[in-house]
């Protein structure tokens, strides 16, 4: 990774080409004020650089680079190529991106182009190479980001159905191979040449569909690396290349694209307000979008970011003040920012840029809030973002890429959550398909561990054991020491030696958690023809061949001698998979007359480790059970805390042991320090067992002595 300053980047995405009235001073001095270090620019106004074709306009940005480096503020520097210019769909009109077979998109979003086709990719090059020919080398710029959020679209266009072709023939050798392989025997559709495949509208094919995403997430992981190949022919040493990332978009695989990067960057957008209180009264049926709600939801966020490449990252965009649409304005209360920013850094985020400096006075986001308001005046924002800025500063390098802690890591699967975007497993209240089902099965598991004060470290199955050979993963041995309890839940798709790695893992050492649906089919999405969980029953000592969704809660019953200890009301949720026990323990059943008949979770020792299966999406209640009974020693050494208060810890470069302590609501609390600590914004010594004093949606941070 290249070298980044020994501190935590502080700033805001800056458009001064957006604003009414020239005030580039005004803004820089106010930014130098609030001790800003970072700002990113030049991202999205291709129309500006280039306002016809082949006709360059290069020097504006130089006054903010200049007046930027004048005040020690670095720059990142964007490539504008996913906010395409008017005239270049006017003379390519094919470029124009098709959601489905024939439809083009309307033009006036953003990311409308195919960026596949040759035309495009001319002159998206041209445009990228005399923007970084012009500005690379300037001394305030420390970095590039290659487009913006990729991944927004499947294209459906000829061309990208034609390349999909193409790749099957090569993926395949022959249709009687793919034939064989997708089962398309099945209602006929057996091909004879590969004229006969159809297009991918209103396909109802699983193998077809996890092949179609598969190619979506690969066209935008090439178009990144070949940006960030252009531009690493003009950086220097000292510079850094990214993208920011969406992590729902469509056509994304996050761990692969990030492979062609020198640091992940992540734009996690929140819920404030209520929706940062502790304790949450989020619905447990509530769907996390692209922005997400509730504290756990965005401590999630940035496990997500730093699972790409398992490593600290950036915050290349963040809530400012209200997001979304004219209708959702709910800026924070006082101290929320604090509270955010110092989560997201307590989980490895080395940047926090926020989106963006001025409110816009037209376009699409007019009531998206900037730093500043539409008056331009700083205010409430400006005085709260300004004190992070100032903290920042006094904290130094030892928040500075923290590695964060875990009691607890989860497996990652993109592939499994297309699928079940498409075929889920799950419904919702009204009996439909939940495309969310993935999440809805993923997430209770997170959020029990959060709830339980454990700490998650979010691991994509390609990082544990890459079946193509692209990545050398961890040996099971070393997984099992690094992480001891390891939480495969709705791990559809999976590959046989996948599954045997998990099966290793455990009899190395490890406690391996199977939730539902994992193992369920292999890499191509065929139901295994073998009894569930496929390939671990012996290891797991239980089986199943029979599964329900359902339509109401089930509570739950204690089995005497449980090491599981359920709280009264704890629940199933959602789907059940009818375990049977041959020598594994019995840890919890269903109260029910005729779900009774099978465990809801059972526990087998493996080797030196342990198999359990969890047969169900666990309820809140069932979820911080597991958590603490999986890891009942937490890392961090904080117990016995408020509802409202969170304790996160990590290593900082420095090897020395950070913690960050939280308190989500409006009542001030008190708690015990569980080691010797020092107070890194004001250096005030806190002995062990001594009083830790929060006041409402404050945040504490500490090193240990």
């Amino acid at each position: 990774m290249v070298p980044l300053p020994p501190r935590v980047l502080f700033g805001a995405a800056y458009y001064h080409e957006y604003q009414p009235y020239e005030r580039l001073k005004e803004d820089l001095d106010l930014m130098a004020e609030a001790r800003f270090t970072v700002i990113r620019v030049g991202e999205s106004v291709w129309s500006t650089w280039e306002p016809e074709n082949g006709r360059f306009e290069l020097d504006w940005p130089a006054p903010v680079l200049d007046g930027a480096h004048e005040r020690g503020i670095a720059v990142v520097l964007g490539t504008p190529t996913y906010a395409v210019p008017p005239w270049l769909a006017r003379q390519y009109p094919e470029i124009v991106t098709e959601r489905a077979t024939g439809r083009r998109m309307g033009w006036g979003a953003r990311q409308e182009a195919d960026f596949s086709h040759p035309a495009f990719r001319y002159h998206a090059e041209r445009v990228t190479r005399a923007i970084l020919d012009r500005h690379a080398s300037h001394p305030a710029v420390i970095g590039f980001q290659v487009d913006n959020e990729p991944g927004l679209h499947l294209p459906h266009n000829h061309g990208v159905f034609q390349r999909f072709v193409d790749h099957l023939r090569h993926t395949y050798g022959d249709v009687e191979t793919l034939n064989r392989e997708w089962g398309l025997v099945y209602w006929s559709h057996r091909l004879s040449t590969w004229a006969d495949l159809w297009r991918p509208d209103n396909n109802q094919q699983p193998q077809y569909d996890v092949a179609w995403r598969a190619f979506q997430a690969r066209q935008t992981t090439e178009f990144v690396a070949w940006q960030a190949g252009i531009a690493r022919e003009y950086a220097r040493p000292d510079q850094f290349v990214t993208t920011c990332l969406a992590y729902n978009h469509p056509a994304l695989e996050d761990d692969e694209l990030t492979d062609s990067l020198d640091i992940t960057a992540g734009n996690p957008y929140y819920d404030m307000q209520d929706a940062l209180g502790l304790p949450d009264t989020t619905p447990e049926d509530h769907e996390q979008w692209w922005k997400t709600t509730g504290v756990w939801a965005l401590y999630q966020s940035a496990d997500r970011v730093f699972s790409s490449r398992q490593e600290p990252f950036l915050i290349t965009e963040t809530n400012a003040q209200a997001i979304s649409g004219t209708s959702e304005n709910r800026p924070a209360f006082d101290g929320q920012w604090r509270q955010a920013a110092w989560a997201l850094v307590s989980r490895g985020a080395r940047m926090i840029e926020y989106w963006h400096w001025h409110t816009l006075h037209f376009g699409a986001e007019t009531y998206w809030g900037g730093i500043l308001p539409h008056s331009g005046k700083p205010g409430r924002v400006y005085a709260e973002l300004a004190r992070l800025g100032a903290e920042f500063e006094t904290a130094g390098a030892v928040v500075a890429g923290i590695e964060p802690d875990a009691d607890i890591a989860m497996v990652y699967s993109m592939p499994s959550k297309w699928l079940m975007q498409k075929y889920p497993p799950l419904a919702k209240a009204d009996g439909s398909p939940d495309p969310a089902s993935y999440h809805r099965v993923f997430d209770p598991f997170y959020r029990g561990a959060f709830e339980a004060g454990r700490q998650v470290r979010i691991l994509h199955a390609r990082q544990l054991h890459d079946a193509r050979g692209d990545r050398e993963g961890p040996a099971p041995a070393t997984a099992a020491r690094r992480h001891p309890v390891l939480v495969a839940p709705g791990l559809y798709l999976a590959e046989d030696s996948l599954l045997d790695w998990l099966a290793a893992y455990a009899e190395a050492g490890g406690h391996l958690v199977l939730g539902p649906r994992t193992g369920y089919a292999d890499h191509e999405a065929r139901a295994r023809h073998e009894t569930a969980p496929p390939r671990l029953t012996a290891a797991a000592g239980a089986w199943y061949d029979e599964f329900s969704n359902l339509p109401a809660d089930l509570p739950l019953r204690t089995v005497p001698g449980s090491p599981l200890e359920l709280p009264d009301g704890a629940t199933a949720t959602r789907w059940v998979e009818g375990l049977n026990a041959t020598d594994a323990t019995v840890l919890a059943g269903y109260d029910h007359p005729h779900f009774g008949r099978w465990p809801a979770v059972t526990t087998r020792a493996h080797g030196a480790g342990r198999v359990t299966c969890v047969g169900t999406v666990p309820g809140r209640d069932l979820a911080r059970a597991l958590a603490s009974w999986l890891a009942p020693a937490p890392v961090s050494g904080w117990r016995d805390l408020p509802v409202s208060v969170t304790a996160t810890t990590g290593k900082a470069p420095d090897g020395r042991r950070v913690h960050v302590v939280h308190n989500w609501s409006w009542q001030p609390v008190e708690v015990h320090a569980p080691v010797h600590l020092t107070d890194v914004l004001n250096g005030t010594a806190v002995s062990a067992g001594r009083p830790v004093s929060l006041g409402a949606w404050d945040v504490r941070v500490f090193v240990a002595q």
